[in-house]
């Protein structure tokens, strides 16, 4: 009982996580559809970029979290 406060995790991950990292894979995918796409939409192509940099730098602030 000495050493059990020390044992205690700092971990902050959820079950959230997996959903924003799921998230993050649709929105690159949807972002690379577009680029590769013959017509592009300049605002969903704009729009993806943005929600992927987004996502991908809420991705890193997660799991250095962990």
């Amino acid at each position: 009982m000495l050493f059990a406060e020390e044992a205690v995790s700092t971990s902050t991950y959820t079950t959230f996580d997996i959903y924003v990292l799921i998230f993050t894979i649709i929105i690159a995918i949807a972002f690379i559809r577009q680029l590769i796409s013959p017509k592009k939409n300049v605002f969903a192509l704009g729009f993806a970029g943005v929600s992927l940099l987004v996502f991908g730098i809420m991705d890193v602030v997660m799991v250095s979290g962990w």
